[in-house]
């Protein structure tokens, strides 16, 4: 009983010290009581996947993004920058915060500091995989398609083509912003779809879809899958013979 109240009175402490909502002091203390989080292995040593229990039903950030890729697009893996944000007590900030640090003192191009940004809150117990930070969860998926980014934004924008690529579904077209932003209520609502483009060259694009309002970790994982299917379908017919038409 002597510990129960001790724990409390440190979590009290550090909710008076952060702001932080008694729930969230509360897990960062359990979760130092519990030792450091381990550093993210490299998918290039074979190790067992982790299991639905551990992770979520939604993959992990770390699992999703090879380590060696993350170190070629940022200079740095999971673990280093891990160690750079509990450094800075990232832990204790916004996730807006985090990613502004990455952009603004790390030099992090911005759709690498959200990525990193999101491992991170992961990692620490600040969300689970699919899970946004204010409780509500969401779906994503990308693919790089070796089309300029004009053909690949007219792909998603033009119902036409759409259709090829994402049949039977309701697309209620929110803003269009050619070529860098589509948005789009989902089958009549209440989710929708953000599908940001990234030029890489001349010829290759990024496209980013980001799926928002979903109703828990199971539909945010259905549709992560959804999407990398789809997305595999576009790159598949705009690559097959360079006509989306």
């Amino acid at each position: 009983m002597t510990e129960q109240k001790s724990f409390k009175t440190r979590v009290r402490a550090r909710v008076a010290k952060t702001g932080e909502s008694y729930t969230t002091a509360r897990r960062h203390l359990i979760n130092r009581a519990a030792g450091p989080t381990p550093s993210p292995v490299s998918p290039a040593a074979p190790t067992e996947r982790p299991s639905d229990a551990a992770t979520g039903s939604a993959a992990a950030q770390t699992e999703r993004i090879a380590d060696d890729l993350l170190r070629d697009r940022t200079g740095q893996g999971w673990a280093d920058w891990f160690a750079v944000l509990d450094a800075a007590s990232a832990a204790e900030r916004t996730h807006t915060e985090i990613a502004r640090l990455l952009m603004t003192e790390h030099e992090v191009p911005g759709w690498w500091a959200q990525t990193i940004t999101v491992g991170y809150e992961q990692a620490r117990g600040l969300r689970s995989p699919g899970q946004r930070r204010d409780g509500r969860f969401e779906a994503s998926a990308s693919r790089t398609v070796a089309v300029p980014a004009a053909r690949l934004f007219e792909a998603v924008a033009d119902e036409t083509v759409r259709a090829r690529w994402l049949p039977d579904v309701e697309v209620r077209v929110r803003t269009a912003t050619a070529p860098r932003r589509f948005r789009a209520d989902w089958a009549g609502g209440p989710t929708r779809i953000v599908v940001g483009f990234d030029a890489v060259g001349e010829s290759k694009t990024r496209v980013n879809v980001l799926h928002e309002k979903l109703t828990g970790a199971e539909q945010a994982a259905e549709l992560k899958a959804y999407w990398r299917d789809r997305l595999t379908a576009l790159k598949a017919l705009l690559e097959s013979n360079g006509d989306a038409r």
